[in-house]
């Protein structure tokens, strides 16, 4: 959306973003890789399909961002994806839109396709629900600046995942455009704001991080990973609390991070900052001295898979008690058992439970593969550390 030439540097070269990237090309956006780098050569003015039939796969990201984005330009659009994207729920976001005047359409089912017809924001206002994703704000929030007036954005019920919405606005402060905010319950972006390319270095991803800062903990090993820092703007650092109040040792340096493991003890955290390492945890929390209680994470529930319900059957396999709420579940350690591993296509639950399998000779993870979604050299990565 900045005019001009934008280097995003240390792209993550994933499913995720190639589905991004190949969704940008057909609308007139040149996005190339440059080595490490992305090179977006930016403009909405450059969206030369007006009439659009855009595949996103299984990526929620793509599907949020973009469907902001195109209903503030304008055009008419159709986005859709795999058989699990048309399970996860896009009636917010739509409703949102609607308020402010563009002519959107989803399933029943309140699920994709979402088909825009749009001749840009008509209105200066909307409510968003935040109980399901942040995602629907953030998309939002970037798209805001496409519009010629003020839009301010109300959310209502609480917001899950406000360390996002804390990304997406200083991503969009880097490239010139400020949100005044009230709180997480009110976001106004001026009417008359644009973005400014620049050169953009991206982090290291903080929850990709977090598997190896598991394998520290349950192995009693000491890892460190370069690139990430407390100040992260990434809200996933946090997670890494959670190691230090099961007993690791956490070292922040001014350019690394380095997890020592230490004999674990089960924990009660309320994980919605961090709701995307909750497999992590739980992984984790086989390992550990007494039970831990993951809470007020019920929006997983809507992710690549039931991260509840799934998460919780895969570690009863590996000899785990799990008594299952909606909002989350507590983990009781058992005596551990080799299993065959279902990742039900989730990148997340795959290289989890990869860390457990380390420890537990005889697992096997189905479907591995679906970890290209954000990860596509993990398996190759973890191995390194074993050699």
């Amino acid at each position: 959306m900045a005019d001009g030439v934008t280097r995003l540097r240390d792209a993550l070269d994933s499913e995720d973003t190639q589905v991004m990237q190949t969704a940008l090309l057909r609308l007139g956006i040149d996005v190339k890789w440059d080595g490490p780098d992305l090179v977006v050569d930016g403009g909405i003015e450059q969206i030369g399909n007006p009439e659009e039939d855009l595949f996103v796969a299984n990526s929620g990201t793509t599907i949020r961002f973009l469907s902001a984005m195109l209903a503030a330009v304008g055009g008419k659009y159709t986005l859709d994806g795999i058989q699990r994207m048309r399970e996860r729920p896009i009636a917010h976001l739509k409703d949102a839109l609607v308020a402010l005047g563009v002519s959107v359409e989803c399933d029943a089912n309140g699920c994709p396709p979402i088909s825009i017809d749009s001749v840009g924001f008509v209105n200066q206002s909307c409510t968003v629900s935040g109980d399901i994703s942040s995602q629907y704000l953030s998309g939002l929030l970037m798209a805001a600046p496409a519009a010629s007036q003020a839009i301010i954005i109300e959310v209502e019920g609480e917001l899950v995942s406000t360390p996002y919405i804390d990304i997406t606005t200083s991503v969009m402060s880097s490239f010139g455009v400020v949100v005044q905010a009230s709180s997480y319950n009110q976001f106004e972006i001026e009417g008359g704001s644009k973005y400014r390319p620049c050169v953009y270095s991206i982090e290291p991803d903080a929850s990709a991080a977090s598997y190896f800062f598991a394998l520290a903990a349950v192995t009693g090993g000491k890892i460190t990973v370069m690139g990430l820092s407390r100040d992260a703007i990434q809200g996933d650092i946090g997670f890494l609390e959670c190691l230090v109040r099961m007993g690791c040792i956490v070292d922040y340096g001014p350019n690394s991070i380095t997890v020592e493991g230490r004999p674990l003890t089960g924990i009660d955290v309320d994980m919605n900052g961090i709701s995307d390492t909750v497999p992590t945890l739980g992984v984790v929390s086989l390992f550990a001295n007494g039970p831990t209680n993951i809470r007020n994470v019920e929006h997983v529930r809507h992710k690549e898979t039931d991260r509840i319900t799934d998460l919780a059957n895969e570690l009863r396999k590996l000899g785990a008690r799990v008594v299952e709420r909606q909002d989350g579940m507590v983990i009781h350690p058992g005596e551990l058992i080799p299993a065959a591993i279902d990742t039900y296509n989730d990148h997340r639950m795959a290289m989890s439970f990869a860390v457990a399998g380390l420890l537990i000779d005889g697992t096997v993870i189905r479907n591995p593969m679906c970890c290209e979604k954000t990860y596509p050299k993990f398996f190759s990565d973890l191995e390194s550390l074993l050699a």
